[in-house]
């Protein structure tokens, strides 16, 4: 077996690790205190940000657009 680090798809892709953080950390920690309504929205937002360099790019951007449309228009119905 070789020395070099086999890569682990599942639980640990390289594009959900950036400086040494996971996404999953980061998403937890930022959503730990906002309500059920908006923290899916916002967790989606982070999640897409976090990889379009590295995975689907424009795409990945446009989604976290979107959800950033939903978590918005969620923190408006509050009002």
């Amino acid at each position: 077996m070789s020395n070099v680090e086999k890569l682990d798809h599942i639980n640990q892709p390289l594009h959900y690790n950036q400086a040494g953080i996971e996404c999953i950390d980061a998403i937890e920690a930022m959503t730990e205190n906002m309500s059920g309504s908006i923290a899916p929205h916002a967790a989606n937002v982070l999640k897409y940000m976090w990889r379009c360099e590295y995975k689907n790019g424009l795409e990945d951007i446009d989604k976290a657009i979107w959800y950033l449309g939903r978590l918005r228009q969620r923190w408006v119905d509050t009002l």
